[in-house]
């Protein structure tokens, strides 16, 4: 005979959570909500404002200073490619909601890894967290950003560096923890106090590392701003959202394929920035 075990009602208990958040907190979701939004529209306008031709010869030449002539050509060619497809506006609205997500990702992500490293405790309690994170279904971290900020492109945010922080977290801990002994040893015996030790020794010597953190939280950015299409957010990733839901895979694939041309800039641009911290 089998026996029937009490269901640990793990939804109701998530749910009341969240409501008791919602309500308690609503003016500092509210708050937050007003900031994100006006920092969203201030960079989406500023980006729209520049043209076309004027904005591809900026990257452009960001990428030909960053990297190399041949970077610069292709970033062109994409963003020509992007244009000439008609997708230049949800291309900017999708590059701002990655901007905006990997930068907050990223300051709250950087000190957290600092301390993480410095800290064997907090190391030992942070892990399984981001373990947990990591392993979360995308598309999960859009179920609590609706009841705080609503449908639009501040849930999006909010889904967003939730999902890309990680990352960040993991190799900025990594990369100084991976400082060799020796340079630790050789600053404590010149008498370097332990913000010396971290600013002039541990953080130089991880930036390579750190910078492919920043590399992964773009990309996880990218691909998470793109499902946020389902919550309301613009961009790129409504193109697919609509072209699925008007059975046009023609429609779909351009757009696909502008998500692509944006990934590999990000990417190779980041890349070209941890090889010269490197060198």
């Amino acid at each position: 005979m089998a026996i029937d075990f009490p269901r640990i009602p793990l939804g109701q208990w998530i749910e009341g959570g969240l409501d008791w958040l919602t309500s308690e907190y609503s003016v500092v979701t509210r708050g937050i909500s007003r900031v994100t939004q006006t920092g969203i529209d201030g960079l989406n306008d500023a980006l729209m404002w520049l043209p076309e031709w004027g904005l591809m010869a900026i990257l452009a030449a960001i990428c030909w200073r960053v990297a190399n002539l041949r970077l610069a050509i292709g970033a062109v060619a994409g963003l020509a490619v992007i244009w000439n497809l008609g997708l230049w506006n949800p291309m900017i609205e999708t590059l701002t909601l990655v901007v905006i997500a990997t930068l907050v990702a990223v300051t709250i992500a950087i000190p957290v890894g600092i301390t993480a490293a410095l800290s064997e405790r907090l190391y030992r309690g942070i892990m399984p967290v981001l373990d947990f994170m990591q392993t979360m279904p995308a598309f999960v971290y859009l179920i609590p950003a609706i009841p705080f900020f609503g449908i639009g492109s501040v849930s999006a945010i909010f889904a967003t560096v939730i999902f890309s922080m990680p990352p960040a977290i993991r190799f900025t801990t990594l990369g100084i923890r991976q400082v060799p002994v020796e340079l630790i040893e050789a600053a404590d015996a010149y008498g370097a106090t332990r913000r010396q030790k971290l600013l002039k020794v541990q953080l130089p010597m991880s930036l390579p590392t750190v910078m492919a953190g920043i590399n992964q939280t773009i990309m996880l950015a990218l691909s998470m701003v793109v499902i946020a299409a389902m919550i309301g957010a613009d961009g790129l990733g409504s193109e697919v959202w609509r072209a699925i839901q008007r059975l046009r895979p023609g429609d779909g694939f351009e757009a696909g394929i502008a998500v692509v041309i944006l990934a590999m800039l990000l990417d190779r641009l980041t890349q070209s920035l941890r090889k010269q911290r490197k060198s």
